[in-house]
């Protein structure tokens, strides 16, 4: 069977090329070996499911595995104790069914007695007594209804602590996976309306899984990672490819979250014809962020859906408004929950380039500066075959710019003009190149855009004019920037909102200039 690339559900090496993660399941199997409870929480399509899969494979020569999932299960399985309990048992019977753990043991796992927790917890007791058992439960927070399963982990909890007094027997390890963290699950339930608060559950519902030791194992793919699959592919297809260099500009792109590595590898492979070059991923990229799928979805739903966290990115990603990674901070846990955020020394950033564009791109649909927008220029005064003429773009927005807006707009583009130059740029770069804010150059007073447009690059620096000393200081910046780029031509856009006329009109044309050794072109508008 000839292998492929799989963005669809679960990934398994006899059919899929995967990025090898052997040395992240030996760091979680160190967690299971010393009997450790704990939560894998990451984003949509980050790889939970096949980690948890081929942990299982190393693990099933040492343990008792029974891995099961809560997905598709329904209300009806939570509805009640007694439910709850034998579905859970024929969940684990189901499972090590798959196994080679003797049947006789496999069969007693279902057993009609069992009908609450307390009958459950005995069950548990004798079905351990004798077995080092793993239970692994994929998508915990799947159900819509979590108060009969927060029972069940407080069992569990009870168990684990009677345990290390010598008093009971259970799990060996338990390994929870799912997006929300289950010591945040009643801040789900109470967002979805199906639980009040009551001072009798509140032992229970405050710490349900407070035994959990941290997982810190990380589950992006760095380059050298993402470059394992890579040569796995090049066995079989003999492309010739630079794995250094496709590794590391996938990672570039993506920062090592799962689908989105996978996904450039299919387009490459399914719709480029095999390009396996640094060109070749950029046009993957292009491919990528113009469809739909159930990632970018979630991405758009979620923040349309959660305005402090809407509001908390816009902040973030196109005011430059750099904060501290604070965890208990509701919209940067929101952020981090759906994979959009990454703590970079102590700072928050977006977690990725493709997330940074696709974000871009929501705002300049959903925001405000839509009320006003700037007339474009026919994309073939600047368009010519597999180039593009940044500095006619610019003169063109310079002048369109003065004709639409005037000082009573001013407050408006204090806090809006970067997405009006930014929605007059994309039309005219779509389909043949694309742009990312360069985050960790970001402030509330510059914002770097780099444009990949063919085999040209442009880097474009927007700022706000906060005097001449600190303009000078901006065109060393961006020098600077060009320099560790390789580059020796760059663009500046300046907002100046000076309320004296006359200063802000004396230097507006814009001009080619010489900063240490690099060539700008500077617009004042």
């Amino acid at each position: 069977m000839e292998r492929r690339f799989n963005v669809t559900g679960l990934c398994i090496p006899e059919e899929d090329y995967m990025v090898d993660i052997s040395g992240k399941i030996m760091q979680i199997k160190k967690l299971i070996d010393n009997r450790s409870y704990f939560t894998i929480n990451r984003a949509r399509q980050y790889g939970k499911t096949t980690t948890l899969a081929m942990l299982r494979r190393a693990l099933k020569d040492e343990y008792t595995v029974a891995k099961i999932s809560f997905e598709g299960l329904g209300d009806e399985s939570f509805a009640s104790a007694e439910k709850f309990c034998i579905t859970f048992m024929e969940l684990v019977q189901h499972a090590l069914s798959f196994t080679t753990v003797e049947k006789e043991y496999t069969e007693k796992w279902l057993n009609n007695s069992v009908t609450d927790f307390k009958s459950l917890s005995s069950h548990i007791t004798e079905m351990c007594k004798d077995k080092k058992v793993v239970l692994m439960i994929d998508e915990v927070d799947k159900t819509s209804n979590n108060r009969v399963y927060l029972h069940f982990l407080g069992i569990l909890r009870d168990k684990f602590l009677s345990r290390k007094a010598g008093a009971d027997y259970t799990f060996h390890s338990v390994i929870l996976a799912g997006v929300y963290d289950i010591r945040n699950i009643k801040l789900k339930m109470i967002e979805e309306g199906v639980y009040t608060p009551n001072v009798t559950e509140n032992k229970i519902f405050n710490s349900p899984w407070n035994i959990a030791v941290n997982f810190n194992v990380d589950m992006s793919f760095n380059p050298a990672e993402i470059a394992t699959m890579l040569i796995e592919y090049e066995k079989d297809h003999n492309t010739g490819m630079d794995f250094p260099v496709i590794s590391n500009e996938i990672y570039n792109y993506t920062s090592g979250y799962p689908f989105l590595v996978s996904r450039i590898c299919q387009i490459i492979e399914e719709e480029l014809d095999r390009d396996w070059t640094a060109k070749g991923v950029q046009k993957a990229v292009q491919v990528l962020l113009f469809e739909k799928n159930t990632l970018f979805d979630d991405l758009f739903k979620n923040l349309k859906n959660n305005k402090d966290l809407s509001e908390f990115m816009y902040k973030l990603l196109i005011l430059g408004d750099k904060r501290s990674y604070v965890t208990y901070s509701s919209a940067v846990s929101l952020g981090d929950r759906y994979g959009f955020l990454i703590n970079k020394d102590g700072k928050v950033a977006i977690s990725n380039r493709i997330f940074e564009i696709l974000m871009t791109d929501y705002f300049m649909e959903e925001d405000l500066f839509n009320k006003k927008q700037v007339n474009h220029v026919e994309q073939y005064d600047v368009v010519r075959g597999d180039t593009f003429d940044m500095e006619l773009c610019l003169r063109k927005f310079a002048e369109h710019y003065a004709e639409i807006f005037n000082d009573k707009d001013i407050e408006f583009l204090e806090r809006h003009g970067r997405l009006v130059f930014l929605s007059y740029l994309r039309p005219l770069i779509n389909g043949q190149g694309f742009y990312h804010i360069e985050s960790q150059f970001t402030d509330s007073r510059q914002m770097d855009i780099v444009v990949d447009f063919g085999k040209q690059q442009f880097i474009i620096e927007l700022k706000l004019w906060h005097g001449q000393q600190y303009q000078a200081k901006g065109y060393e910046q961006i020098c600077g920037y060009l320099e560790s780029k390789g580059l020796d031509t760059g663009y500046v856009i300046t907002f100046d909102f000076r309320k004296d006329k006359k200063i802000r009109k004396a230097d507006r044309k814009p001009k080619w200039i010489e900063v240490n050794g690099k060539k700008l072109f500077d617009v004042i508008i």
